[in-house]
């Protein structure tokens, strides 16, 4: 210990190989951050749209679209197709339902479970909203030149098939 500090000591003891500014890989470069950043930009600056117009965050746009999108449906299936947490999507449909833009009702076949619907003030929304969305979409894209626009759709249908194979994999006893 002649020389070393104790934080020195236990670095070096866990992991003698690597020392702090030796990393084995630059966070900036690691395909899941880039993605992470990436998602997470595009969703601030498209909700910069929607909450300055309609009052709803993240949760409560995907939820919208979703049922706008699917019709009426659980908080399960929301939950698996926006592939947000099922607390996340109880609070978005807490929010939605005390703005009355979201109703619920008992499945009749399973009364465990709700389902989701729109109501017209939010049907009226997303109606207005989704030409919004699909315009900004459009805004975004066009930096992917229109030669690279297929390669790049097949890229990112690859890239989320592989992760939920990735995932299920890890999912395995």
């Amino acid at each position: 210990m002649h020389g070393q500090t104790k934080t020195q000591n236990a670095t070096s003891a866990s992991d003698p190989g690597v020392r702090p500014g030796e990393g084995l890989m630059r966070l900036e470069d690691f395909l899941p951050h880039q993605l992470n950043v990436l998602s997470s930009l595009v969703s601030q600056a498209l909700s910069r749209v929607y909450s300055a117009r309609y009052g709803i965050g993240i949760p409560e746009w995907r939820v919208l679209v979703t049922l706008g999108e699917g019709g009426t449906m659980s908080g399960k299936s929301v939950g698996m197709q926006t592939h947000m947490h099922k607390t996340k999507v109880s609070r978005a449909v807490a929010q939605l339902e005390a703005r009355k833009l979201v109703e619920r009702r008992a499945n009749e076949a399973d009364l465990r479970e709700s389902l989701l619907s729109l109501t017209p003030e939010g049907l009226a929304i997303y109606r207005e909203a989704a030409p919004i969305a699909l315009a900004f979409t459009q805004r975004l894209a066009e930096v992917v030149a229109p030669d690279d626009r297929a390669a790049f759709d097949r890229a990112i249908a690859r890239l989320t098939k592989r992760s939920a194979e990735l995932a299920a994999e890890f999912d395995k006893p």
